[in-house]
Parts: C-alpha cells; sequence; structure tokens
C-alpha cells in the first residue's frame, strides 16, 4: 500500500512539473555567467541594461550573472562600455536570443509554460556569450602645440633664429 501511494506521488510531482512549469524553465537558468577580460587588464567597465540602468560596474578581469529576460516576452540587452586612462573607450553590446527549449512547450502541451511561464521567469530567452575579452587600443596623442606670446627681451639667445616675424 505505501508503495502505491508513493508511486503516485512520484507520477503526480512528475506531471506536475511538466504541467506547471515551462519547457525552458526546465532545462535552462534564466541568467547567464559571462567572463569579461581586457587588454590590457584593469580596465573600467560599465554594464548598463536596456532600460539604461547601470547593473554593475567594477575593473576586469569580472565575471558577472546577467538576467536573459527583461520582462514578460523581452529579452535582454546589456551595453558593456570598457574604459582605461590612455586608451580609446569601447563599447560592446550583448543581447539574449531564444531559447530552443521555449518550443517543446508545443510538443509536450505545456501551453501554460510557453504563454505565462517561461516568459515571466525570462527562461525563454538565453545569453550565448560566456566570454567578452576586448583588446582596448591606445588613444591617439594630441599634436596641438603651444602658442606663448612673450617678450623679445625675455627670449633666450639660442631661440632668437628660429624666430618667424609674422607682420
Amino acid at each position: 500500500m505505501n508503495t502505491k501511494i508513493l508511486t503516485f506521488v512520484s507520477v503526480a510531482a512528475i506531471c506536475a512539473t511538466f504541467l506547471f512549469s515551462g519547457c525552458a524553465t526546465i532545462f535552462t537558468p534564466a541568467s547567464y555567467p559571462v567572463q569579461i577580460n581586457s587588454n590590457p587588464p584593469g580596465a573600467n567597465i560599465s554594464i548598463v541594461n536596456k532600460r539604461g540602468w547601470e547593473i554593475y560596474s567594477g575593473v576586469t578581469p569580472a565575471s558577472v550573472k546577467l538576467k536573459a529576460g527583461a520582462g514578460f516576452f523581452t529579452r535582454a540587452e546589456y551595453r558593456i562600455k570598457f574604459s582605461k586612462a590612455g586608451y580609446t573607450d569601447k563599447t560592446v553590446f550583448v543581447s539574449a536570443e531564444i531559447d530552443g527549449w521555449y518550443f517543446a512547450n508545443i510538443l509536450i502541451g505545456g501551453w501554460l509554460g510557453m504563454l505565462i511561464i517561461d516568459p515571466a521567469t525570462g527562461a525563454m530567452w538565453k545569453i550565448d556569450t560566456e566570454y567578452l575579452n576586448e583588446t582596448l587600443t591606445e588613444a591617439a596623442t594630441s599634436s596641438i602645440r603651444e602658442l606663448k606670446i612673450m617678450n623679445l627681451a625675455d627670449v633666450s639667445d639660442d631661440l632668437r633664429p628660429h624666430l618667424v616675424k609674422i607682420d
């Protein structure tokens, strides 16, 4: 008798899992780890989501978890800005794509999972980017020369031959 009850409870739990959840929610995570590196290391990074909110600020190398969903039926999109003194800023975009497990809801009959659970949890989306390794380019040095106006009496004798008369 106890074996029958245990079997019934096990089967009911398995059925409930498939009936009251989505395939993507069962098989894939809602957020993904991303390793962020730069060459040279020690660059400042700022991650901004599609709403314009900064969700992370730090220095490379870094490891962050990015959510795949940004709301009901909305994929996440991120702008990652690299900056370091003496180097040109660089911006990289990362966005989520539809997860193949989401469509398994059609085969299993999980309409609740397809229309509510997977879109609400963000599990219908996935982020394929596992590593970002960006090379920053050195900033160009300025070739602007300085102009000084001086009294001729203050100019040293060794510089006088290089002076140009302006009319």
